[in-house]
Parts: C-alpha cells; structure tokens; sequence
C-alpha cells in the first residue's frame, strides 16, 4: 500500500454531469467521504483541484482575454473548489488545510512545501489551489510539481472514463484501454491525458501516473488504498 498520494480532481468532478458548472453539494459529500476514509486509514493524502466547473480558460468565457488574465481568474476558481472540499472534510472531522499559490490569508495558508510535509505527516490532509500560481501552467502540471515536491509515491488522476485509452472512448467505441503504458507513448501516441509539461516533469523524477475514473461510486476510495484501477502510466 502506498503512504504518501497526490490526488488530482477536476472541477467538473464536483458538478453535476448535466451542467459541468457549480459544485453538487451531494457529489463534493461523497468525494469527501471518500477521502476521509482512506485518510482514516493512515494514507496521507494531498489533494489538486481544477476550476473548470467555474471557468475554464480556453472556453467561450475566456475570449477574447489575455491569455494570463484568464489563467488567474482559472486559478481563483481552484481556490473556491478547495475551500469546498475543506469544508466537507472538516464536517467529516478530517484535518485539513488548504495552502494556496496565490497568497490570500484570509483563507489559506500560502504554500511552503516543508510545511506541507509537515501536515502529511501529522496525518492532514492538504489541499493545493491556485495551480503553480503562474499563467501559462495548468493544474496537471500543478499536480505534477507537487507530487514531486511533496515526495508523493504516485499521482492518482481521476477523470470521467477509465483510464488511458487509444483513442477518445466517448468518440470512438472501439477503443482499447490500457493497463500500462509508458510516459513516451503517451507523448507519442498524443493520448491527451494530461499536458505535455505535466507528463514530462513525472517522467524526469520517475513519478508513476494512475489514471481512473473518479465518478464511479467508491472508485476514489479504493485508488487511494492501492488498488489497481485504470491505467498505469510509467
């Protein structure tokens, strides 16, 4: 079993599939209690979330702006997301603590990596908002640095399907799904998994990638304890 784990959720896994928008109060209930019970059973957990349930930065929405002006309103729906998920943690009576990128006391702790270790070790769990805290960089990569920074064992990315597939399986049926596949072939293969930054930084420090589908009821309890759902990229 894996001690230390970075789970990366987006913001549409806190919508409801209908509208891909807002935060669904019983869906952000259940991701929680998912994650309080495997916290509960000493993996120390550190969370990434997305923004696209409030905005996303190549959408409608975003044209017309600069490409950066975009990218921090983006990284200002993170925070939303993970004071959310904060606040459903805490009613479950996990520790938690959200550390931002963007420096806003009120209701985050900036982010110093040792402190964050620190909270790991002490058995809280850590939310990460606000991305890299720079344009240009999305929250996979985001995920991607501070697994890396944190010393995670594994990146676990929940998405909508159930792992990494040939081609996209909302398109195409005849997909094949992977088991495992190889950081290269990803590139290679331009499967879109997650951006080219986020792969290459993992594939430097040799960080393993699950990809899983998070919708799936318990599916994020069970990544987070070790078992092997979707696909492992490596």
């Amino acid at each position: 079993m894996t001690k230390r784990v970075l789970l990366k959720l987006s913001g549409e896994s806190f919508a409801d599939s209908d509208t891909n928008f807002g935060i669904s109060p019983s869906i952000l209930t259940n991701i929680a209690n998912q994650i309080s019970k495997a916290n509960a059973e000493g993996i120390e957990i550190a969370v990434v979330v997305g923004g696209g349930n409030f905005f996303r930065g190549v959408q409608e929405s975003a044209k017309g702006m600069a490409q950066a002006n975009a990218d921090y309103m983006g990284m200002l729906a993170t925070v939303i997301n993970a004071v959310a998920l904060k606040d459903a943690l805490d009613r479950n009576g996990t520790q938690t603590r959200v550390q931002s990128a963007i420096t806003m006391t009120a209701v985050a702790e900036p982010y110093i990596r040792l402190r964050a270790i620190r909270h790991l070790e002490k058995g809280r769990i850590v939310i990460f908002a606000a991305g890299t805290g720079n344009p240009y960089f999305t929250t996979d990569t985001a995920a991607s640095l501070r697994a890396n920074e944190i010393e995670a064992d594994i990146v676990l990315k929940s998405t909508r399907v159930e792992g990494v597939y040939s081609s996209d399986p909302e398109v195409d049926k005849s997909a094949e799904l992977f088991a495992n596949i190889s950081y290269t072939d990803v590139v290679e293969k331009k499967l879109g998994v997650m951006d080219l930054t986020a792969i290459t930084l993992c594939e430097e420090n040799e960080m393993p990638i699950r990809v899983f589908d998070g919708t799936k009821d318990n599916n994020i309890y069970d990544v987070l304890t070790g078992k092997d759902l979707g696909t492992l990229i490596n």
